[in-house]
């Protein structure tokens, strides 16, 4: 039995080694493929903030916690909804002062809000300015409809990676056949405004309607590498 199961295990390895070289002597073509898809966003991922400094530690915390409260209360009275809205980051520390050679306290708070209404941005912006806010750490612009964009681009990022094939193949005298191994490099990139904290307090002390947000376009890119079989 011992014999029989030797040269089994013989012949199947044999097979196998037959099957992987003969795999590897397959002419083959590798070329990459891009796909490009712009579109008008329809969203904004919006990163504000609370910062305060102060001496005492519990007053620096109540100021900052105040302004919270009365920024989420602002988010509610305008219709955004719970899942739209988020605590980032919470931060308390003491820092020293070396020219006043004094400790004193800073206290920090982030929210992430998601604004499906982008008409509504101005607005949004100045009333939590008005309600305690004053940072802005980002402000990224995104689409609702992101997978099925994500298809598109991956569609079109395949049919140019044919078309390098076929170019190739065909200044060879070849043509391109079916296609061996497909690996997706697509990484997701949203843009984001520059980073601001002031407020726009000019804006606010001018007391007049504004209009800030330039929106732009967003371009959602796949990025393949594609091997074909030349015949």
């Amino acid at each position: 039995m011992k014999k029989i199961a030797l040269v089994f295990f013989m012949l199947s390895a044999g097979i196998a080694g037959a099957q992987v070289a003969n795999e590897k002597t397959i002419p083959q073509i590798n070329v990459s493929g891009e796909g490009k898809v712009k579109v008008t966003p329809d969203r904004a991922v919006i990163t504000i903030g609370v910062e305060n400094t102060g001496n005492d530690a519990a007053e620096v915390k109540k100021k900052n916690d105040t302004a919270v409260d009365a920024i989420i209360k602002y988010l509610k009275a305008n219709n955004i909804a719970a899942q739209d809205y988020q605590t980032q980051r919470v931060y308390l520390n003491r820092n020293y002062d070396y020219n006043k050679k004094k400790y004193n306290f800073v206290a920090s708070q982030t929210i992430v809000i998601t604004l499906k209404d982008l008409s509504k941005y101005d607005t949004l912006m100045m009333g939590m300015v008005d309600a305690g806010a004053n940072t802005i750490t980002g402000v990224e612009f995104r689409t609702s409809k992101l997978a099925q964009y994500e298809s598109e681009a991956r569609t079109k990022a395949v049919q140019q990676a044919r078309l390098k094939a076929n170019d190739y193949a065909a200044a060879l005298g070849q043509k391109a056949g079916k296609a061996i191994v497909v690996t997706d490099n697509s990484q997701t990139y949203y843009p984001m405004m520059a980073r601001n904290n002031n407020m726009m307090m000019e804006a606010k002390a001018a007391d007049m309607q504004t209009e800030t947000l330039a929106i732009g376009e967003i371009e959602i890119t796949a990025n393949v590498n594609v091997s074909f079989a030349l015949e």
